[in-house]
């Protein structure tokens, strides 16, 4: 009961510090929330939880903060994300759906998990290597020239044309539409480009010299990795409401946000199953970044995990609805990559 009871003090200091940005004291926990027992017993329980670490007085006669212990054990034993409310969730599937392409998911992604949670946010653009294939088309554009068009699982799509060296007939397409679906498609990108190596023996003699030019042009799609460092920022201005405490952290961060190998970093690795990860304070991997805390997690079609997005913000956050909005988001637009 004594540790339920100082978990519950704990919760309330952190909730009260996150919303006033001013040290907890006793008085004020015992005036605003009902914790069922003595303001003496309150100061104790205060008393206990910073020799323990889990607060600190950050001047004398102050009242009480969290400390990056006080977050890590705050977040860990929080029994549920806060719930998004219809009106939140409405706004989130109404805003993502006008998306016209992935480019497009991404940014729209970006600003609004910014705005929902008033941080930073990250959104890395899904990974190639990660993707697979959902369909291949072909369309005849003169008879000696093609246009080849590569769908992935990713949402993404890459066109090439391809210039032959004789005419293919409209029922010569078709079948090498459907040789190179078949070897093609619900592969993975490098199983993908080595079966479309084997494709060319498949093509009767006529046509191989024109399925060879095909061929190619799609497995070089399928080799452009530009993406996979590539990340969308948002919500810089939010910075400003870093507050006081917090100027050596605002000038590290911000050069950071230049730098999409740094900012992939503190998104980490990409977490499967709709899980989202918090790193408070000292646990994010730059020690310039000791006073931010980043929350993350992977999206993708299905169960596939095929990048990362999240926030970073100061240690002082609404951890429940950063949470919450970061997840939403991931989920959202996993949905859209799989009904693309």
């Amino acid at each position: 009961m004594v540790e339920d009871r100082r978990l519950a003090v704990l919760r309330a200091i952190v909730e009260d510090y996150v919303s006033t940005e001013e040290p907890v004291g006793s008085k004020a926990l015992v005036e605003r929330h009902r914790l069922g027992v003595s303001p003496a017993t309150v100061r104790n329980d205060m008393a206990a939880l910073e020799e323990e670490g889990f607060i600190a007085q950050p001047h004398t006669s102050a009242g009480r903060v969290p400390t990056d212990k006080g977050y890590r054990l705050f977040v860990d034993r929080l029994t549920t994300v806060k719930p998004m409310s219809a009106a939140e969730k409405r706004a989130i599937s109404s805003f993502l759906d006008g998306a016209v392409d992935q480019d497009d998911v991404v940014r729209r992604s970006v600003r609004l998990l910014s705005q929902l949670t008033r941080q930073v946010a990250v959104v890395q653009y899904p990974i190639l290597s990660h993707s697979t294939v959902r369909h291949v088309e072909l369309v005849a554009l003169m008879p000696n020239r093609l246009l080849a068009v590569l769908i992935l699982s990713s949402g993404r799509v890459e066109q090439r044309i391809v210039e032959l060296d004789s005419e293919l007939a409209d029922s010569e397409i078709a079948d090498l539409r459907i040789c190179i679906n078949r070897a093609a498609t619900g592969e993975t990108i490098a199983d993908a480009a080595t079966a479309l190596g084997a494709v060319i023996d498949e093509i009767a003699p006529e046509v191989r010299a024109a399925a060879g030019l095909v061929v190619q042009a799609l497995v070089d799609a399928m080799s452009d990795h530009r993406s996979d460092q590539r990340v969308a920022v948002g919500g810089a201005a939010n910075l400003a409401r870093f507050g006081e405490g917090l100027d050596t952290t605002i000038g590290p961060l911000l050069e950071a946000l230049e730098e999409h190998v740094v900012l992939l970093k503190l998104l980490g690795e990409a977490s499967a199953g709709g899980a989202v990860t918090v790193r408070i304070g000292h646990e994010v991997p730059y020690q310039d970044l000791a006073t931010t805390s980043v929350i993350a997690t992977g999206y993708g079609p299905e169960d596939q995990t095929m990048a990362s997005l999240g926030i970073v913000g100061p240690t002082r956050m609404d951890y429940p609805g950063t949470m919450a909005s970061v997840r939403a988001v991931a989920r959202y637009v996993s949905r859209i990559l799989n009904e693309a």
